[in-house]
């Protein structure tokens, strides 16, 4: 990475066209000073790269509705969503950015330093401004001595190239926090994000209606619109293919490690994706047992199980989230087909269990009474009954988490959402989650029999509610044993 010019304090300005300080050079950067010839010869001879007659992205009319939706629930009061700032990952390097979910979910707008402020325009309605940084000022030199100047790290839209993608009128964020300052009236923030515009608010809010805030835009993510299904299927697709690509390449994660698998999975992630949702778990053999086994650094061995825990993320940052437990040399043993029987019939019942009008922990409840009786059967919990292994939840000694979660644009969506609208809620039609059960035996449970000792399995759909039932959208990998034996034979040729 070339480091020659990046400043180490850039001075940024309030207006485009105005000429502001020179920007400050990097500490122990090569070039001790820009002279004024070389910085009058970068202030011309470029080009005019405006963009005219730009269409509307493909959600602005979802991202409007959402808007007027939340106008609609805080009548009279201003609301700020900030989309987040770059992260340090070490030094001068950053993460690679990912605008809050908020954010994203009422804007379309995936930009650093962007912020939403719904001004009110009375005691109903709202009006929306964005505020995103402007394209790179030419005059003073911070298009290519800034560190986030665009010569650096690319162009970005002017604003109104965003307002023409966007359909939302767009200022400058450099502007915002004097506005914010000087603002009046009741006010709520999404915190967490950007700690400029918490500073501008600080005697304006309170944590509690701040809360509010983000719970409610956590509820209104439960049930999805069309263009989100439409991702969240899209998602599942690419997903689909990532498996699919891991299969063919099995031989030589074998020759090395686990992390072969999570590259090649990535590689898809990157060519149909925005990203990998979350981080991939490609846990071999007993790794399997370690639920979000991460480091994915293990050895990868014929006879043994991989889970393979993965979801690409679109470029609209909606992820799917869907696991498989695969032979490894592409034939289950005995009691490997065993275990993901068990699990493939709780699966099973789970999905059945996900209807519009049911009980959201019907589909967990539904899924552990099965895990629950082939413990039984197997004689791992004594004498009990199976009612009584429920009563106590004895089961989860080896199914541990619960059955599914809420999917969108994260992964576990809708996490900050009421527990009564949440898991103690109905389910209805345009809800997406989970249904994941799984049986772990760890290496060293001396519970089990010491064949069971370090099999892990979980099988992972992801189910949309419709109105007469259900969808599996990540229903394009095969789940029932000797399908998952066909599919990988047919991928390995």
């Amino acid at each position: 990475m070339s480091e020659e010019l990046i400043p180490e304090n850039p001075e940024q300005e309030t207006e485009e066209n105005e000429t502001a300080e020179p920007v400050k050079q990097r500490k122990n950067g090569l070039y001790p000073a820009v002279s004024d010839e070389l910085a009058d010869n970068m202030k011309s001879g470029w080009a005019d790269t405006e963009l005219h007659d730009l269409q509307p992205i493909a959600q602005a009319e979802h991202t409007a509705a959402r808007r007027a939706a939340l106008s609609a629930r805080f009548p009279g009061e201003r609301l700020v969503i900030p989309a987040g700032n770059l992260k340090t990952r070490s030094n001068d390097t950053e993460y690679a950015f990912r605008a809050s979910t908020e954010y994203a979910y009422l804007t379309g707008d995936q930009t650093q330093d962007g912020v939403l402020v719904l001004e009110p325009t009375g005691d109903t309605g709202h009006e929306a401004t964005l505020y995103l940084l402007p394209r790179s000022n030419r005059e003073n030199g911070e298009f290519w001595l800034d560190g986030q100047g665009e010569l650096w790290v690319g162009r970005r839209n002017s604003l109104t190239e965003a307002e023409q993608l966007l359909g939302i009128p767009a200022k400058d964020v450099r502007e915002l926090a004097a506005a914010l300052t000087e603002a009046t009236g009741p006010v709520r923030n999404v915190r967490g994000h950007d700690a400029s515009v918490e500073a501008a608010l600080t005697d304006k809010v309170t944590a509690e209606r701040d809360e509010e805030l983000r719970v409610h835009l956590s509820e209104a993510r439960l049930v999805k619109d069309a263009f989100e299904i439409a991702e969240l299927q899209k998602a599942c697709d690419a997903t689909a293919r990532g498996f699919e690509d891991v299969v063919k390449s099995l031989d030589k994660a074998e020759a090395t490690s686990e992390r072969f698998i999570e590259g090649t999975f990535f590689l898809r992630a990157r060519i149909e994706g925005n990203d990998i949702g979350y981080g991939s778990i490609c846990a071999a053999g007993p790794h399997a047992t370690t639920l979000h086994w991460v480091r994915n650094d293990g050895a990868v061995r014929a006879g043994e199980l991989l889970l393979l825990d993965a979801g690409v993320e679109t470029n609209d940052l909606y992820t799917a989230d869907v696991t498989r437990t695969l032979p490894i040399n592409g034939t289950f043993s005995p009691l490997q087909r065993k275990i993901y029987d068990a699990v493939y019939e709780a699966q099973e019942a789970g999905i059945a269990a996900v209807k519009p009008g049911a009980d959201y922990r019907d589909f967990h409840n539904a899924a552990q009474r099965v895990l629950a009786e082939k413990l039984v059967e197997w004689g791992l919990l004594g004498d009990l009954s199976v009612e009584k292994v429920l009563e106590l939840g004895l089961q989860r000694r080896w199914t541990l988490h619960g059955t599914g979660h809420m999917l969108g644009m994260d992964v576990h969506d809708c996490a900050a959402a009421r527990t009564e609208t949440y898991v103690n809620g109905t389910l209805e039609p345009g809800v997406c989650l989970t249904v994941e059960p799984g049986l772990y035996f760890q290496a060293d449970d001396l519970t089990v029999p010491e064949e069971y000792r370090g099999i892990g399995v979980r099988i992972e759909d992801d189910i949309l509610v419709t109105e007469d039932g259900n969808r599996n959208l990540s229903d394009k990998l095969p789940r029932q044993a000797d399908e998952v034996e066909a599919w990988m034979a047919r991928l390995k040729g």
